[in-house]
């Protein structure tokens, strides 16, 4: 079956047997001239009007399939987001100390040669620390796109 369509009178709908061809397109016209004969076409057509102008009303496609791809997207979102916060969180002291340790670099004090190469070792941790933070904090703000579609998917009928 294929369903057609006028672009002036949308809610029109001609249904014929078959698909999308010239054949069903010529078959559709038939019941269009049918409506008109009626008098039960809302819209006058103007001359010239053909087959070629009518337009196929394709099938809707079920929501549901792009609704689940979201949902597992926004959970795969959400652990992400777990993911970064535990790496964050984890190296976080450890960071604040080398990050204290960096005043020393501006200081007049002189400092050892142990002092330095703990802090250059530091350095490490510190960019792993800062670069995790920056990713969760990004992660985070996509995060609360999929929390909404989370609650959304989660919602009861019941409380629509």
């Amino acid at each position: 079956m294929v369903q057609y369509t006028l672009a002036q009178c949308p809610e029109v709908v001609l249904t014929v047997s078959g698909k999308d061809s010239t054949k069903a397109r010529d078959k559709a016209m038939d019941q269009l001239m049918e409506l008109m004969d009626a008098g039960k076409l809302p819209t006058e057509l103007s001359d010239g009007f053909g087959p070629q102008q009518l337009i196929e009303v394709k099938e809707q496609v079920s929501d549901t399939a792009g609704d689940e791809d979201a949902v597992t997207q926004a959970i795969q979102t959400l652990s992400n987001l777990a993911t970064l916060k535990l790496k964050v969180q984890e190296s976080r002291a450890e960071a604040l100390k080398v990050r204290a340790q960096v005043d020393i670099l501006f200081s007049d004090k002189s400092v050892s040669e142990e002092e330095i190469t703990s802090l250059k070792d530091g350095f490490k941790v510190l960019k792993t620390f800062a670069q995790a933070n920056l990713r969760y904090q990004e992660a985070r703000s996509k995060a609360e796109d999929a929390r909404a579609v989370l609650d959304r998917a989660l919602k009861s009928p019941e409380e629509s």
